[in-house]
Protein backbone atom coordinates (compact mmCIF):
# COMPACT_ATOMS: atom_id res chain seq x y z
CA UNK A 1 0.00 0.00 0.00
CA UNK A 2 2.98 2.29 0.49
CA UNK A 3 3.96 1.93 -3.15
CA UNK A 4 0.38 2.62 -4.22
CA UNK A 5 0.27 5.71 -2.07
CA UNK A 6 3.55 6.93 -3.57
CA UNK A 7 2.33 6.49 -7.11
CA UNK A 8 -0.95 8.20 -6.40
CA UNK A 9 0.59 11.22 -4.67
CA UNK A 10 3.31 11.85 -7.27
CA UNK A 11 1.12 11.39 -10.27
CA UNK A 12 0.77 14.53 -12.44
CA UNK A 13 -2.59 16.29 -12.21
CA UNK A 14 -3.14 15.99 -15.99
CA UNK A 15 -2.90 12.21 -15.76
CA UNK A 16 -5.76 12.19 -13.25
CA UNK A 17 -7.90 14.46 -15.41
CA UNK A 18 -7.97 11.99 -18.30
CA UNK A 19 -11.26 10.06 -18.05
CA UNK A 20 -10.06 6.77 -19.53
CA UNK A 21 -10.32 3.23 -18.24
CA UNK A 22 -6.59 2.66 -18.43
CA UNK A 23 -5.92 5.66 -16.21
CA UNK A 24 -7.69 4.19 -13.15
CA UNK A 25 -5.20 3.89 -10.28
CA UNK A 26 -4.19 0.29 -9.69
CA UNK A 27 -3.74 -1.36 -6.24
CA UNK A 28 -0.75 -3.44 -5.19
CA UNK A 29 -0.84 -7.04 -6.38
CA UNK A 30 -0.54 -9.90 -3.91
CA UNK A 31 2.71 -11.82 -3.83
CA UNK A 32 2.81 -14.55 -6.44
CA UNK A 33 -0.05 -13.07 -8.53
CA UNK A 34 0.54 -12.70 -12.25
CA UNK A 35 0.17 -9.31 -13.82
CA UNK A 36 -2.83 -8.85 -16.02
CA UNK A 37 -2.35 -9.68 -19.64
CA UNK A 38 -1.79 -6.76 -22.07
CA UNK A 39 -4.27 -6.13 -24.80
CA UNK A 40 -3.45 -7.60 -28.17
CA UNK A 41 -2.97 -4.22 -29.79
CA UNK A 42 -0.72 -3.04 -26.98
CA UNK A 43 1.31 -6.25 -27.04
CA UNK A 44 1.83 -5.98 -30.75
CA UNK A 45 2.86 -2.39 -30.47
CA UNK A 46 5.20 -3.14 -27.58
CA UNK A 47 7.53 -5.00 -29.94
CA UNK A 48 8.44 -1.74 -31.55
CA UNK A 49 10.17 1.03 -29.63
CA UNK A 50 8.12 4.04 -28.77
CA UNK A 51 4.76 2.21 -28.90
CA UNK A 52 1.81 3.56 -26.97
CA UNK A 53 0.85 1.70 -23.76
CA UNK A 54 -2.26 2.06 -21.64
CA UNK A 55 -1.88 3.67 -18.27
CA UNK A 56 -2.80 0.38 -16.56
CA UNK A 57 0.32 -1.28 -18.02
CA UNK A 58 2.50 1.51 -16.74
CA UNK A 59 1.00 1.20 -13.25
CA UNK A 60 1.49 -2.59 -13.26
CA UNK A 61 5.15 -2.17 -14.16
CA UNK A 62 5.60 0.26 -11.28
CA UNK A 63 4.31 -2.18 -8.60
CA UNK A 64 2.25 -5.34 -7.92
CA UNK A 65 -1.39 -5.20 -8.79
CA UNK A 66 -4.12 -5.64 -6.21
CA UNK A 67 -7.09 -7.92 -6.54
CA UNK A 68 -9.23 -4.93 -7.48
CA UNK A 69 -7.06 -4.26 -10.51
CA UNK A 70 -8.64 -7.09 -12.44
CA UNK A 71 -12.07 -5.70 -12.00
CA UNK A 72 -10.89 -2.25 -12.96
CA UNK A 73 -9.10 -3.43 -16.09
CA UNK A 74 -12.00 -5.62 -17.10
CA UNK A 75 -14.41 -2.68 -17.05
CA UNK A 76 -15.83 -1.87 -20.50
CA UNK A 77 -13.92 0.88 -22.34
CA UNK A 78 -15.64 4.22 -22.89
CA UNK A 79 -16.57 5.16 -26.41
CA UNK A 80 -13.94 6.93 -28.52
CA UNK A 81 -16.02 10.10 -28.62
CA UNK A 82 -15.18 10.79 -24.94
CA UNK A 83 -11.48 11.06 -25.61
CA UNK A 84 -9.94 14.55 -25.34
CA UNK A 85 -7.22 15.66 -27.72
CA UNK A 86 -4.47 17.72 -26.21
CA UNK A 87 -3.34 21.01 -27.79
CA UNK A 88 0.35 20.44 -27.09
CA UNK A 89 2.03 17.28 -28.59
CA UNK A 90 3.52 14.78 -26.18
CA UNK A 91 7.03 15.65 -27.43
CA UNK A 92 6.67 19.10 -25.83
CA UNK A 93 7.64 21.05 -29.06
CA UNK A 94 4.83 22.62 -31.08
CA UNK A 95 4.59 21.67 -34.71
CA UNK A 96 5.87 24.52 -36.96
CA UNK A 97 3.25 26.55 -38.81
CA UNK A 98 2.91 25.90 -42.51
CA UNK A 99 2.57 28.64 -45.16
CA UNK A 100 -0.90 29.30 -46.57
CA UNK A 101 0.21 28.05 -49.99
CA UNK A 102 1.46 24.71 -48.60
CA UNK A 103 -1.40 23.29 -46.57
CA UNK A 104 -1.68 19.50 -46.23
CA UNK A 105 -4.68 17.96 -47.84
CA UNK A 106 -7.38 16.50 -45.67
CA UNK A 107 -7.62 12.75 -45.37
CA UNK A 108 -11.20 12.97 -46.60
CA UNK A 109 -10.07 13.98 -50.10
CA UNK A 110 -10.30 10.93 -52.35
CA UNK A 111 -6.97 11.47 -54.08
CA UNK A 112 -4.93 11.97 -50.90
CA UNK A 113 -4.53 8.29 -50.12
CA UNK A 114 -4.07 7.40 -53.78
CA UNK A 115 -1.03 9.68 -54.15
CA UNK A 116 0.68 8.75 -50.87
CA UNK A 117 -0.17 5.02 -50.99
CA UNK A 118 -0.83 4.90 -47.24
CA UNK A 119 -3.26 6.36 -44.79
CA UNK A 120 -2.44 9.67 -43.18
CA UNK A 121 -1.18 9.05 -39.62
CA UNK A 122 -3.74 9.98 -37.02
CA UNK A 123 -3.02 12.44 -34.28
CA UNK A 124 -2.16 10.96 -30.87
CA UNK A 125 -5.03 10.55 -28.48
CA UNK A 126 -5.08 11.21 -24.78
CA UNK A 127 -5.19 7.56 -23.73
CA UNK A 128 -1.81 6.80 -25.42
CA UNK A 129 0.18 10.05 -25.31
CA UNK A 130 -1.15 11.10 -21.90
CA UNK A 131 -0.62 7.65 -20.37
CA UNK A 132 2.94 7.50 -21.63
CA UNK A 133 3.67 10.92 -20.19
CA UNK A 134 2.10 9.94 -16.85
CA UNK A 135 4.08 6.72 -16.69
CA UNK A 136 7.32 8.60 -17.39
CA UNK A 137 6.61 11.01 -14.52
CA UNK A 138 5.63 8.36 -11.94
CA UNK A 139 8.52 6.00 -12.58
CA UNK A 140 11.17 7.92 -10.62
CA UNK A 141 8.78 8.27 -7.64
CA UNK A 142 8.70 4.48 -7.02
CA UNK A 143 11.79 3.61 -4.97
CA UNK A 144 13.57 0.43 -6.12
CA UNK A 145 11.14 -0.18 -8.98
CA UNK A 146 12.83 -0.01 -12.40
CA UNK A 147 10.85 1.74 -15.14
CA UNK A 148 10.03 -0.28 -18.22
CA UNK A 149 12.20 0.40 -21.26
CA UNK A 150 9.15 1.10 -23.42
CA UNK A 151 8.36 4.27 -21.44
CA UNK A 152 11.69 5.92 -22.22
CA UNK A 153 11.27 5.90 -25.98
CA UNK A 154 9.51 8.57 -28.01
CA UNK A 155 5.86 8.29 -28.83
CA UNK A 156 5.45 7.04 -32.38
CA UNK A 157 2.27 8.85 -33.27
CA UNK A 158 3.36 12.17 -31.73
CA UNK A 159 6.39 12.56 -34.02
CA UNK A 160 5.47 14.54 -37.18
CA UNK A 161 6.05 12.78 -40.48
CA UNK A 162 8.66 14.24 -42.83
CA UNK A 163 7.44 16.75 -45.44
CA UNK A 164 8.63 14.47 -48.22
CA UNK A 165 6.25 11.71 -47.14
CA UNK A 166 3.16 13.96 -46.90
CA UNK A 167 0.84 14.91 -49.71
CA UNK A 168 1.31 18.71 -49.86
CA UNK A 169 -1.11 21.01 -51.66
CA UNK A 170 0.63 23.85 -53.52
CA UNK A 171 -1.59 26.74 -54.62
CA UNK A 172 -0.97 28.03 -58.11
CA UNK A 173 0.15 31.65 -58.44
CA UNK A 174 -2.68 33.97 -59.49
CA UNK A 175 -0.25 35.76 -61.86
CA UNK A 176 0.86 32.70 -63.75
CA UNK A 177 -0.66 33.87 -67.04
CA UNK A 178 0.97 37.28 -66.70
CA UNK A 179 4.40 35.67 -66.64
CA UNK A 180 3.90 33.94 -69.97
CA UNK A 181 5.82 35.78 -72.71
CA UNK A 182 3.94 36.12 -76.01
CA UNK A 183 5.48 34.88 -79.24
CA UNK A 184 8.33 36.89 -80.76
CA UNK A 185 6.17 37.86 -83.75
CA UNK A 186 3.61 39.41 -81.42
CA UNK A 187 6.34 41.26 -79.51
CA UNK A 188 7.77 42.66 -82.75
CA UNK A 189 4.33 43.71 -83.93
CA UNK A 190 3.61 45.56 -80.69
CA UNK A 191 6.98 47.33 -80.77
CA UNK A 192 6.42 48.41 -84.37
CA UNK A 193 2.96 49.73 -83.49
CA UNK A 194 4.37 51.73 -80.56
CA UNK A 195 7.11 53.25 -82.70
CA UNK A 196 4.63 54.16 -85.42
CA UNK A 197 2.30 55.78 -82.88
CA UNK A 198 5.20 57.73 -81.36
CA UNK A 199 6.44 58.98 -84.73
CA UNK A 200 3.02 59.75 -86.19
CA UNK A 201 2.00 63.37 -85.73
CA UNK A 202 -1.63 64.21 -85.01
CA UNK A 203 -3.65 65.37 -88.00
CA UNK A 204 -5.94 67.89 -86.30
CA UNK A 205 -3.15 70.30 -85.26
CA UNK A 206 -1.92 70.36 -88.85
CA UNK A 207 -5.43 71.07 -90.11
CA UNK A 208 -5.88 73.98 -87.72
CA UNK A 209 -2.52 75.45 -88.70
CA UNK A 210 -3.46 75.35 -92.39
CA UNK A 211 -6.87 76.89 -91.69
CA UNK A 212 -5.28 79.69 -89.71
CA UNK A 213 -2.85 80.42 -92.55
CA UNK A 214 -5.69 80.55 -95.09
CA UNK A 215 -8.23 82.46 -92.97
CA UNK A 216 -5.84 85.06 -91.63
CA UNK A 217 -5.67 87.22 -94.83
CA UNK A 218 -9.45 87.16 -95.26
CA UNK A 219 -10.17 88.07 -91.64
CA UNK A 220 -7.60 90.88 -91.72
CA UNK A 221 -9.01 92.26 -94.98
CA UNK A 222 -12.59 92.20 -93.66
CA UNK A 223 -11.45 93.98 -90.52
CA UNK A 224 -9.87 96.72 -92.61
CA UNK A 225 -13.09 97.14 -94.64
CA UNK A 226 -15.05 97.39 -91.41
CA UNK A 227 -12.82 100.24 -90.26
CA UNK A 228 -13.48 102.10 -93.53
CA UNK A 229 -17.25 101.78 -93.22
CA UNK A 230 -17.46 104.00 -90.15
CA UNK A 231 -18.53 107.58 -89.57
CA UNK A 232 -15.13 108.29 -88.03
CA UNK A 233 -13.32 107.47 -91.27
CA UNK A 234 -15.89 109.54 -93.14
CA UNK A 235 -15.29 112.51 -90.88
CA UNK A 236 -11.49 112.22 -91.22
CA UNK A 237 -11.75 111.98 -94.98
CA UNK A 238 -14.00 115.00 -95.38
CA UNK A 239 -11.86 117.12 -93.11
CA UNK A 240 -8.42 116.14 -94.32
CA UNK A 241 -6.49 118.76 -96.27
CA UNK A 242 -6.59 118.35 -100.04
CA UNK A 243 -9.90 116.53 -100.21
CA UNK A 244 -11.78 117.89 -103.26
CA UNK A 245 -14.85 120.03 -102.59
CA UNK A 246 -18.22 119.44 -104.19
CA UNK A 247 -18.64 121.49 -107.37
CA UNK A 248 -22.46 121.24 -107.19
CA UNK A 249 -22.96 122.92 -103.80
CA UNK A 250 -22.64 120.28 -101.02
CA UNK A 251 -20.86 121.68 -98.04
CA UNK A 252 -18.69 119.61 -95.73
CA UNK A 253 -21.55 119.43 -93.24
CA UNK A 254 -23.97 118.32 -95.95
CA UNK A 255 -21.58 115.65 -97.07
CA UNK A 256 -21.07 114.43 -93.52
CA UNK A 257 -24.84 114.28 -92.87
CA UNK A 258 -25.84 112.55 -96.11
CA UNK A 259 -22.78 110.34 -96.09
CA UNK A 260 -23.59 109.17 -92.56
CA UNK A 261 -27.02 107.99 -93.78
CA UNK A 262 -25.33 105.96 -96.46
CA UNK A 263 -22.86 104.32 -94.04
CA UNK A 264 -25.63 103.60 -91.53
CA UNK A 265 -27.69 101.93 -94.24
CA UNK A 266 -24.83 99.54 -94.97
CA UNK A 267 -24.59 98.49 -91.32
CA UNK A 268 -28.22 98.31 -90.21
CA UNK A 269 -31.09 96.01 -91.16
CA UNK A 270 -33.22 98.67 -92.86
CA UNK A 271 -34.58 98.34 -96.36
CA UNK A 272 -34.20 100.53 -99.41
CA UNK A 273 -36.66 103.05 -98.00
CA UNK A 274 -33.98 104.14 -95.57
CA UNK A 275 -32.20 105.88 -98.47
CA UNK A 276 -35.08 106.21 -100.92
CA UNK A 277 -37.12 108.36 -98.53
CA UNK A 278 -34.42 111.01 -98.07
CA UNK A 279 -35.03 114.39 -99.73
CA UNK A 280 -32.85 117.44 -100.23
CA UNK A 281 -33.58 121.08 -99.36
CA UNK A 282 -35.72 121.44 -102.46
CA UNK A 283 -37.91 118.47 -101.49
CA UNK A 284 -36.65 116.24 -104.25
CA UNK A 285 -35.38 112.67 -103.61
CA UNK A 286 -31.78 112.74 -102.52
CA UNK A 287 -30.90 109.39 -104.18
CA UNK A 288 -32.21 108.10 -107.48
CA UNK A 289 -33.66 104.63 -107.78
CA UNK A 290 -30.61 103.23 -109.55
CA UNK A 291 -28.43 104.72 -106.81
CA UNK A 292 -30.54 103.06 -104.13
CA UNK A 293 -30.41 99.75 -106.06
CA UNK A 294 -26.62 99.90 -106.23
CA UNK A 295 -26.38 100.67 -102.53
CA UNK A 296 -28.63 97.67 -101.84
CA UNK A 297 -26.17 95.48 -103.78
CA UNK A 298 -23.29 96.96 -101.82
CA UNK A 299 -25.16 96.28 -98.59
CA UNK A 300 -25.62 92.62 -99.51
CA UNK A 301 -21.94 92.26 -100.37
CA UNK A 302 -20.86 93.98 -97.17
CA UNK A 303 -23.14 91.81 -95.03
CA UNK A 304 -21.79 88.68 -96.67
CA UNK A 305 -18.20 89.80 -96.15
CA UNK A 306 -18.79 90.63 -92.49
CA UNK A 307 -20.56 87.34 -91.84
CA UNK A 308 -17.77 85.39 -93.54
CA UNK A 309 -15.15 87.27 -91.58
CA UNK A 310 -16.99 86.59 -88.30
CA UNK A 311 -17.24 82.83 -88.98
CA UNK A 312 -13.60 82.58 -89.98
CA UNK A 313 -12.56 84.57 -86.93
CA UNK A 314 -14.47 82.17 -84.66
CA UNK A 315 -12.79 79.18 -86.31
CA UNK A 316 -9.41 80.84 -85.81
CA UNK A 317 -10.10 81.43 -82.14
CA UNK A 318 -11.06 77.78 -81.71
CA UNK A 319 -7.89 76.77 -83.51
CA UNK A 320 -5.75 79.02 -81.33
CA UNK A 321 -7.24 77.54 -78.15
CA UNK A 322 -6.77 73.99 -79.41
CA UNK A 323 -3.21 74.51 -80.63
CA UNK A 324 -2.17 76.28 -77.45
CA UNK A 325 -3.09 73.14 -75.49
CA UNK A 326 -2.12 70.36 -77.88
CA UNK A 327 0.69 71.61 -80.12
CA UNK A 328 3.81 73.43 -79.01
CA UNK A 329 4.38 76.36 -81.36
CA UNK A 330 1.31 75.51 -83.44
CA UNK A 331 -0.29 78.94 -83.05
CA UNK A 332 2.95 80.65 -83.94
CA UNK A 333 3.47 78.55 -87.05
CA UNK A 334 -0.10 79.10 -88.23
CA UNK A 335 0.05 82.87 -87.79
CA UNK A 336 3.51 83.00 -89.32
CA UNK A 337 2.33 81.23 -92.47
CA UNK A 338 -0.82 83.39 -92.56
CA UNK A 339 1.15 86.61 -92.29
CA UNK A 340 3.40 85.57 -95.16
CA UNK A 341 0.36 84.76 -97.31
CA UNK A 342 -1.23 88.10 -96.40
CA UNK A 343 1.89 90.05 -97.29
CA UNK A 344 2.16 88.32 -100.64
CA UNK A 345 -1.51 89.01 -101.37
CA UNK A 346 -1.57 92.66 -100.33
CA UNK A 347 1.69 93.48 -102.06
CA UNK A 348 0.40 91.94 -105.29
CA UNK A 349 -2.87 93.87 -105.10
CA UNK A 350 -1.00 97.05 -104.24
CA UNK A 351 1.22 96.71 -107.31
CA UNK A 352 -1.84 96.29 -109.52
CA UNK A 353 -3.56 99.31 -107.96
CA UNK A 354 -0.49 101.53 -108.36
CA UNK A 355 0.02 100.51 -111.97
CA UNK A 356 -3.54 101.59 -112.86
CA UNK A 357 -6.06 102.63 -110.24
CA UNK A 358 -8.92 103.24 -112.66
CA UNK A 359 -8.44 99.85 -114.26
CA UNK A 360 -8.18 98.15 -110.89
CA UNK A 361 -11.33 99.90 -109.62
CA UNK A 362 -13.29 99.00 -112.74
CA UNK A 363 -12.23 95.35 -112.70
CA UNK A 364 -13.18 95.09 -109.01
CA UNK A 365 -16.72 96.32 -109.74
CA UNK A 366 -17.04 94.00 -112.73
CA UNK A 367 -16.28 91.02 -110.48
CA UNK A 368 -18.90 91.76 -107.82
CA UNK A 369 -21.59 93.81 -109.62
CA UNK A 370 -23.53 93.54 -112.82
CA UNK A 371 -22.58 95.75 -115.73
CA UNK A 372 -24.43 99.08 -115.88
CA UNK A 373 -25.51 99.03 -112.23
CA UNK A 374 -22.48 100.76 -110.80
CA UNK A 375 -21.85 103.67 -113.26
CA UNK A 376 -23.27 107.12 -112.50
CA UNK A 377 -23.08 110.70 -113.64
CA UNK A 378 -20.89 113.30 -111.97
CA UNK A 379 -23.91 115.22 -110.61
CA UNK A 380 -25.45 112.13 -108.96
CA UNK A 381 -25.48 112.14 -105.15
CA UNK A 382 -23.23 109.09 -104.75
CA UNK A 383 -20.49 110.64 -106.89
CA UNK A 384 -20.76 113.96 -105.03
CA UNK A 385 -20.53 112.25 -101.63
CA UNK A 386 -17.91 109.64 -102.57
CA UNK A 387 -15.67 110.93 -105.32
CA UNK A 388 -12.80 108.98 -106.85
CA UNK A 389 -10.39 110.45 -104.28
CA UNK A 390 -12.43 108.92 -101.44
CA UNK A 391 -12.04 105.40 -102.89
CA UNK A 392 -8.35 105.94 -103.52
CA UNK A 393 -7.84 106.95 -99.88
CA UNK A 394 -9.95 104.01 -98.71
CA UNK A 395 -7.83 101.61 -100.78
CA UNK A 396 -4.63 103.09 -99.39
CA UNK A 397 -5.90 102.81 -95.83
CA UNK A 398 -6.95 99.17 -96.32
CA UNK A 399 -3.63 98.24 -97.90
CA UNK A 400 -1.59 100.05 -95.24
CA UNK A 401 -3.56 98.56 -92.36
CA UNK A 402 -3.22 95.02 -93.70
CA UNK A 403 0.46 95.54 -94.46
CA UNK A 404 1.31 96.87 -90.99
CA UNK A 405 -0.67 94.25 -89.06
CA UNK A 406 0.67 91.36 -91.12
CA UNK A 407 4.23 92.66 -90.77
CA UNK A 408 3.89 92.86 -87.00
CA UNK A 409 2.45 89.36 -86.95
CA UNK A 410 5.39 88.11 -89.00
CA UNK A 411 7.86 89.76 -86.66
CA UNK A 412 6.28 88.38 -83.49
CA UNK A 413 5.95 84.86 -84.89
CA UNK A 414 9.36 84.64 -86.54
CA UNK A 415 11.02 81.30 -85.64
CA UNK A 416 13.95 82.59 -83.63
CA UNK A 417 16.58 80.36 -82.04
CA UNK A 418 14.99 80.52 -78.60
CA UNK A 419 11.59 79.59 -79.99
CA UNK A 420 13.02 76.64 -81.91
CA UNK A 421 14.81 75.42 -78.79
CA UNK A 422 11.60 75.70 -76.78
CA UNK A 423 9.80 73.55 -79.35
CA UNK A 424 12.64 70.99 -79.29
CA UNK A 425 12.53 70.78 -75.50
CA UNK A 426 8.78 70.32 -75.51
CA UNK A 427 9.04 67.40 -77.95
CA UNK A 428 11.26 65.42 -75.60
CA UNK A 429 9.54 62.58 -73.69
CA UNK A 430 8.17 63.44 -70.27
CA UNK A 431 7.81 67.17 -70.92
CA UNK A 432 4.70 69.19 -71.43
CA UNK A 433 4.20 71.61 -74.28
CA UNK A 434 5.99 74.90 -73.71
CA UNK A 435 4.03 78.10 -73.38
CA UNK A 436 3.32 79.90 -76.58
Amino acid sequence: MGILAGVTENEHPKAREVPTASATPATAALPGAEPPARPAAAGAAGAAPGADFPVADSAAAAGPASPGATASSAAPAKPAGSKIKIDMPASGAPEPMRPATRMPKLASEPHAAAKSGSAVPAEPSMDSAGAAAAAGRTAPAAAGSPAPAANTGPVANSAPAPDAERDVFVEESPTTMLQVRPPQEEVDRRLAAREQAANTKPVLPRVFQVLMAVFYPVVLLVLAIRLVTTNAFLWIEYHRPGFPADSFGFSTDDRLTYGSYTVDYLLNFAGRRYLGGLVNTEGKPLFLDREVAHMADVKSLIDLAFLLGLVLAIVMVIGIIYLSRRSTGGVRRGLFAGSIATLVLIIGLGVLAVMGWETFFTDFHKIFFANGTWTFYTDDTLIRLFPSQFWSDAGIFIGAFVLVVSSLTLAFTWPTKDRRQAVARAKRPGRRAAAQ
